[in-house]
C-alpha cells in the first residue's frame, strides 16, 4: 500500500473535490461592484449566456472558519449579481481550499476572431440554431452569421496566420478583396506591426496592385488620399515587406542569443557581493540588469475577467 506523500514539497489540492450547491444569500462578496455594472455590454452578455445556456463557469469561494453556514466569494461577483436578478435561489460553486482571491481568473485569453467563427460554425454544423447563439452571446444574429461567413474567400495560409490574432472582421472583408498570395503578405505585414486594424487593413489594401486584387474593377480610391500619396504608400509597403523577408532570418538566433544573455545576467544578480558592488558603484547598470531579469518573467498582457 502506498502512503500519502507527507514531504514539504508535496502538492495539496486547491479545490475540494466535489461541487457545491449553496445558498446564494449564504454568500459573502470581498467587493463592491461598481453601480454602473448593470448597464455595461459584459453584464448583458453574461445575463443571455446564462438565461440561454445555463451557468458554464461555477463562481469560486472558500469556507468561512468557525461558520459552516457561511462562505467567502472569491471569483464570480458579476455572475451572481446576474443569478441574483434573475431570482435564483441557490448556485452550484467550486470551493477554494485557500481564501486567496488574487489567484483565480485575473489572466484569461479572449478568443481570437477565427476561433470564434470555428466555434460558431460548429455548434450551426451540430444543429444549434443561429437565433439562439445569438441570443446567448447578446448579439444581433446578422453578426452570427457574419462571424460564420468569416474565412470565405481567405486563403487556408492567412487563417492559420490569423487563427490566434485578434483580428476585427471587417480587415477580413479588406483581405478578401485580395488575391491569395497578396493576402499572405498583407497577414505578414499585419503581424510584424502588431496592427490588426481595419484603417491599417485597408491601407495595405490601398496600396495594392490592381493585378493583385480579386476585382480591380471594383477598387474605390481611399477618401482623402492623392494618387501620389497612394503610389508612395504602395512603396513603402513593398520596403516593409522586403525589411521583413531579411528580419526573418535572423529573427530566431537573435531571439536566442537575447535569451541566453538574459538568464546569463539573472544568475549574476543571484549573486549577493556583485549585487552589492553594483549597488554602491554603479546603480544605474545595476538598474538596466534589473530590467533585463524582469523583460525575462514578464507575462503576457492580461484581460481581467468579471472577477
Amino acid at each position: 500500500m502506498t502512503r500519502p506523500d507527507k514531504s514539504p514539497n508535496a502538492i495539496s489540492p486547491g479545490f475540494e473535490t466535489d461541487l457545491l450547491s449553496v445558498p446564494i444569500a449564504s454568500i459573502l462578496p470581498v467587493k463592491q461592484l461598481p453601480v454602473t455594472v448593470p448597464k455595461s455590454q459584459k453584464y448583458a452578455q453574461i445575463t443571455a449566456s446564462i438565461r440561454e445556456v445555463g451557468l458554464i463557469e461555477p463562481p469560486v469561494i472558500s469556507r468561512t472558519k468557525g461558520q459552516s453556514d457561511t462562505f467567502i466569494l472569491l471569483d464570480g461577483h458579476v455572475r451572481l449579481l446576474v443569478l441574483k436578478e434573475l431570482g435564483e435561489e441557490t448556485v452550484t460553486c467550486l470551493v477554494a481550499t485557500d481564501d486567496e482571491a488574487f489567484t483565480y481568473n485575473k489572466r484569461i485569453s479572449r478568443l481570437a476572431t477565427i476561433q470564434e467563427h470555428k466555434m460558431i460554425l460548429r455548434a450551426v454544423e451540430r444543429g444549434v440554431p443561429e437565433a439562439r447563439i445569438a441570443a446567448a452571446l447578446n448579439v444581433d444574429v446578422a453578426l452570427i452569421r457574419r462571424k460564420r461567413n468569416l474565412l470565405n474567400g481567405i486563403c487556408a495560409e492567412v487563417a492559420e496566420l490569423l487563427k490566434a490574432r485578434h483580428c476585427p472582421i471587417n480587415s477580413f472583408r479588406a483581405l478578401r478583396k485580395m488575391k491569395p498570395l497578396r493576402q499572405i503578405q498583407a497577414a505578414e505585414l499585419m503581424i510584424a506591426a502588431n496592427n490588426y486594424t481595419v484603417a491599417y487593413a485597408e491601407a495595405i489594401l490601398a496600396a495594392t496592385d490592381a493585378a493583385d486584387l480579386v476585382d480591380p474593377a471594383a477598387r474605390k480610391s481611399p477618401v482623402g488620399v492623392t494618387r501620389e500619396q497612394a503610389e508612395r504608400m504602395k512603396a513603402e509597403m513593398a520596403s516593409l515587406q522586403k525589411n521583413i523577408k531579411l528580419i526573418e532570418g535572423t529573427l530566431g538566433p537573435d531571439h536566442l542569443r537575447l535569451v541566453v544573455a538574459g538568464r546569463y545576467v539573472e544568475r549574476l544578480l543571484q549573486n549577493d557581493r556583485l549585487v552589492r558592488f553594483l549597488e554602491r558603484n554603479h546603480q544605474e547598470i545595476l538598474g538596466e540588469f534589473r530590467q533585463i531579469v524582469a523583460g525575462l518573467a514578464q507575462p503576457a498582457v492580461p484581460e481581467v475577467a468579471d472577477g
